[in-house]
């Protein structure tokens, strides 16, 4: 019944937003805000406001949400405990996963209070969610009740969705606000990255709740980055706080591999290849040092995520590039709407002259990194960043490529039908 209603509901409001008369309505400034939070509100009643009987735990953040909300998911289960999980990368119920292919962290149509049903009927104790500032802008963290926020780090992002880097930096402190104002459960407890440069706003944020800062964990890690130290001490801080003992929490995150397409090796020898998510010049910087070797060659497959959004990023993307990459190969992610071909012209844009010119462009993503693999030689790195574990290239008018960077390296490499 519920899997039906959702789809139900969902199908009407589909049909709704053809209208002209809504059409019209929507534009209106107050219109949207009206329209998003009437539908976390319609959701709640619906599934019977679940978050009530369930503990949930929501990680903001630029980068890392998803890793921080796997390695808190990787500790409890390691405890006994049974979890949901709702991010980027997946959704996860129990024993049962699958992809998120709805292109959002947060899937919209009160779809977040059904997931949270169905944890409760799968018997779940605790909900994971990744919340992300456009979520938070269309309400959808509204009418749930959260036991913990977290909050990892703050860069530079969705600047032109949201206006200015302030703009997005609140969207990310309304989710704090508004946890730390709800009043249903009282017992709240807020995990800050003391090392970002942005701790103190959301510390301020958290109100007179508890507030426990956090800082890099010094436990043993299979993923690789300074960045995952950070996760890591974010994951490690909650864990403790729900009660997980710290041995177990050690093997958790020595068990743990990493997130799919998050500095992922899908080679290491006789030189390496690594598929990471990197879609901002912090992120790409991070990826870029962590890998930087001083006798092999960086071989760098890398576009722009995101056409029609994010502009101002690309030429610093294309200077970080420049700084790092031995060889630099500029190649497609997700243009939707865009010309691909003014995209990458416009990373080239942020490179020295000399370094613009040998910048080869392969817009066939599949045949760029066919070519960065081909320049490699022993000791080489060739790390290929944007997509990561995405499952589709987005184009024009909506449509959907089906994509899996990992999946490209792997047959390449002939890897396809063998483990590595």
């Amino acid at each position: 019944m519920a899997i039906s209603s959702w789809t139900i509901f969902n199908s009407i409001l589909e049909g709704i937003k053809k209208f002209p008369l809504f059409k019209w309505l929507y534009k209106i400034s107050w219109a949207p805000f009206v329209y998003h939070f009437v539908l976390a509100l319609f959701g709640a009643v619906i599934y019977r406001f679940p978050s009530r009987k369930v503990k949930v735990i929501g990680v903001t953040g630029t980068k890392g949400k998803t890793t921080t909300l796997e390695l808190i998911n990787a500790g409890l289960e390691a405890s006994g405990e049974k979890t949901a999980l709702l991010s980027s990368l997946r959704i996860k119920i129990g024993e049962e996963t699958k992809p998120n292919l709805s292109g959002n962290t947060q899937p919209g149509r009160f779809y977040v209070q059904y997931f949270i049903r169905e944890a409760i009927k799968k018997e779940c104790r605790y909900v994971l969610l990744e919340v992300g500032s456009e979520g938070v802008v269309r309400h959808r963290h509204r009418f749930i009740d959260f036991d913990i926020a977290a909050f990892v780090n703050i860069h530079p992002e969705h600047i032109e969705s949201h206006g200015s880097f302030e703009k997005y930096r609140e969207a990310k402190l309304s989710f704090f606000r508004y946890v730390g104002e709800s009043w249903s459960k009282k017992d709240k407890k807020f995990f800050v990255n003391q090392e970002d440069r942005s701790a103190d706003h959301f510390i301020k944020a958290a109100g007179n709740n508890d507030v426990i800062l956090t800082t890099k964990t010094n436990k043993s890690l299979k993923m690789l980055g300074d960045f995952n130290l950070d996760n890591a001490g974010v994951a490690e801080a909650v864990l403790r706080n729900l009660g997980v003992d710290d041995e177990v929490i050690k093997k958790a995150f020595e068990n743990f591999s990493g997130v799919s397409g998050r500095m992922e090796y899908v080679q290491k020898e006789p030189f390496a290849v690594v598929v990471d998510y990197a879609h901002t010049p912090d992120s790409l910087e991070a990826v870029y040092k962590n890998l930087k070797s001083e006798k092999g060659n960086l071989i760098c497959v890398l576009g722009s995520a995101g056409g029609g959004r994010d502009k101002w990023k690309r030429p610093k993307m294309g200077s970080i590039a420049a700084n790092y990459c031995t060889e630099i190969i500029l190649t497609d992610e997700d243009p939707f709407d865009e010309d691909p071909m003014e995209i990458v012209e416009e990373i080239r844009v942020g490179m020295p002259e000399k370094r613009a010119k040998d910048a080869e462009i392969i817009l066939d993503r599949e045949q760029a990194i066919r070519r960065g693999i081909s320049l490699a030689k022993k000791g080489d790195v060739v790390v290929i960043t944007g997509k990561g574990s995405e499952l589709s290239i987005r184009v024009k008018n909506g449509k959907k490529i089906p994509w899996s960077d990992v999946g490209v390296v792997r047959q390449i490499l002939g890897y396809t039908n063998q483990a590595l």
